[in-house]
């Protein structure tokens, strides 16, 4: 039989296109209407679930996120006072938010409404009301699909915490309707067995979700323009000057949207990914800002890390007073913002969040890992790649201001973070982020993470780390993946590339770096003649952190020797017959982790150390002015 080799080709293309890239397990069909005077939504939802483990399910667990914003009495605002980054709550009668259900059936005939219970899984506040709890007349069957058919009602809140409304009518909706949890099986993750995985909105958590199919109308004022998660299927004119917007999106695990009249609408192409800027009138000019980041963002991904496989992204700029709907990530959509007219290039805000920003397609939007349990998986992963990222566009080593000569690089400025604690040992990266101690989540999940994956390159080397990271994508995309998936990655393909040099595996700096809070601090104590013809140098490790050193020696001749220190025990001595002039450890800084450079030389003529020192102490105070403008998800 003969096959037309265009059809061939069109077929093969269609299928390339529309495979399934998920596994589909949470489908969702939304209708919804907003009323805009109101702040509220009106919608029915029907949740297509399937049961992929080997139980016969009784319950199921909802997240009620909106509910976070229900009155002071929730966990959410217990823990964050009412205040996310820079932005609080004001705390009027319309400024609440909250989610209802009014109706909720599956198609199998079981009416559930009184079947429903809150819960909190994860402490005894009982007047949360952000996990909601449904038992079913009858199980759901290993295999088996149910679906469930959910009215609800939702008041959206004031914008402090990503998501609500703002005056001048402008509404950035996420984490809006019921969100079915994660039913963990043996071999997700650390499960040993099926259980739920639906935890409380915390002041410091975000989220956790599995892939599906979203397929959501939104009816509202024709005058708005919208953006969303999804792709534009089709647009239909209402009575009462309405319209009704069909999107559709595919293999994501949320849908967010926006509405707003006075956006200004910009599209550009990156390959074949449209790129959509809905921008304030007066910001219109900085569009190209946005389109320029992202596409170097979209290439840097593209060749590093793995394919971008979605049809669109969207970029939201937010008008000031919703700046805390900025600076935050969806799949497919993203919000930027941190920005005003006429701020001039030298200031990079835009480009490092709208980088950040879209970092997070990759880190929890196509890598799903749980943002409640381990958020540094994304967030410090992210940060990593965005330092990556800027360094390799932008002048300065990535310098997110260039100010009068002064640069602020993103590691320098992470490092900066963290070497400041007042108790860099007070808790480990690796822990629930609703239990970080008060204060450290932002350190922690961003900024050390972000140094501890950039000490690992140096001491991988950069390309072995990219094929750390791409494996690390193509095995666990559109999974969930965790910390013992990412370091049993190291575990095989360094080890293949580096054979033994830093031991049969990395366990040992995962241990320090990761699982425990070790510092560490490596000292040149001193330079003395011992002898006419002997010199001496002792070293030294504060803390309990153990990672090889190369140690610098210049000599009074002008010559230079590399020594290498496996710094397990705490002190070192070293002689030398020729007369020693000044000793560096770590002299390409390949440890972003020592808590102090300034005592990593010693010199026996003057020192620049004076300089170095109000340098660094410079460093600080302006990246406290910069964590004044922003700080991002």
């Amino acid at each position: 039989m003969k096959i037309n080799i265009y059809t061939l080709i069109c077929v093969l293309f269609n299928l390339s296109v529309f495979a399934q890239l998920s596994p589909r397990i949470a489908n969702y069909d939304i209708d919804i209407k907003l009323d805009v005077k109101e702040k509220k939504l009106w919608g029915n939802e029907k949740l297509n679930w399937k049961n992929t483990s080997n139980d016969n399910i009784d319950k199921v667990q909802f997240h009620m996120y909106m509910n976070a914003f229900k009155d002071e009495n929730s966990t959410f605002m217990k823990e964050s006072g009412g205040k996310l980054r820079n932005d609080r709550l004001d705390k009027k009668e319309n400024n609440w938010g909250n989610i209802y259900i009014t109706s909720i059936k599956t198609e199998r005939g079981e009416n559930l409404f009184s079947k429903m219970k809150f819960i909190q899984p994860d402490d005894d506040n009982e007047k949360d009301k952000t996990v909601l709890e449904v038992t079913l007349d009858k199980p759901i069957l290993p295999g088996e699909t149910i679906n469930f058919l959910i009215d609800f009602r939702v008041k959206l809140p004031q914008i402090f915490a990503r998501t609500g409304f703002a005056q001048g009518d402008y509404f950035l909706v996420g984490q809006w309707f019921p969100k079915i949890g994660v039913y963990e099986t043996p071999g997700i993750r650390y499960a040993s067995k099926g259980a739920w995985n639906c935890h409380q909105f915390h002041g410091d958590t975000e989220f956790y979700a599995d892939f599906g199919v979203y397929n959501v109308s939104i009816t509202l004022p024709q005058e708005f323009v919208v953006g969303s998660t999804g792709s534009l299927k089709s647009e239909e004119k209402l009575e009462k000057g309405l319209k009704k917007l069909n999107y559709v999106a595919e293999d994501v695990h949320d849908f967010a949207w926006t509405a707003s009249k006075d956006f200004v609408e910009i599209r550009e192409k990156w390959n074949n990914v449209e790129l959509i800027a809905l921008m304030q009138p007066s910001h219109k000019g900085l569009a190209d800002r946005y389109f320029s980041s992202v596409k170097n963002a979209l290439d840097y991904f593209d060749k590093n890390v793995g394919k971008y496989p979605f049809p669109t992204l969207t970029m939201v700029d937010p008008p000031l007073n919703a700046s805390g709907s900025a600076g935050m990530e969806y799949p497919r959509f993203i919000t930027c913002g941190y920005t005003t007219w006429g701020m001039p290039n030298s200031i990079r805000m835009p480009e490092v969040v709208t980088i950040h920003e879209f970092g997070h397609q990759y880190f929890q939007g196509m890598l799903a890992s749980n943002e409640f349990e381990e958020t540094w998986l994304d967030e410090g992963f992210n940060t990593y790649m965005e330092w990556r990222i800027m360094e390799e566009y932008y002048p300065n080593k990535g310098s997110q201001l260039d100010f009068f000569g002064f640069n602020m690089p993103g590691k320098e400025s992470g490092r900066s973070g963290y070497v400041s604690m007042k108790n860099p040992k007070i808790t480990a990266v690796y822990r629930d982020a609703w239990k970080y101690p008060k204060g450290t989540y932002g350190t922690m999940s961003y900024s050390k993470t972000g140094l501890w994956m950039t000490t690992l390159e140096n001491l991988v080397g950069r390309a072995v780390m990219d094929e750390i990271m791409k494996t690390y994508f193509e095995r666990f995309k559109f999974k969930h993946p965790s910390a013992k998936d990412f370091t049993a990655i190291v575990n095989e393909i360094a080890p293949q590339k580096l054979g033994n040099k830093h031991g049969d595996n990395y366990d040992w700096y995962f241990e320090q770096a990761l699982y425990k809070a070790e510092v560490c601090d490596y000292v040149v104590d001193t330079i003395k003649a011992i002898s006419d013809k002997k010199w001496e140098i002792t070293l030294s490790r504060g803390g309990q952190f153990v990672f090889p050193q190369e140690i610098e020696i210049v000599y009074a001749n002008g010559t230079k020797e590399i020594m290498y220190w496996d710094a397990k025990s705490s002190h070192k001595t070293v002689e030398r017959e020729k007369e020693i002039v000044s000793v560096s450890i770590d002299p390409k800084r390949k440890n972003l982790m020592d808590l102090n450079y300034l005592n990593n030389s010693y010199s026996v003529s003057p020192s620049e150390g004076f300089y170095i020192k109000y340098t660094a102490k410079t460093i600080f105070w302006v990246q406290r002015v910069l964590e004044f403008f922003a700080t991002w998800a």
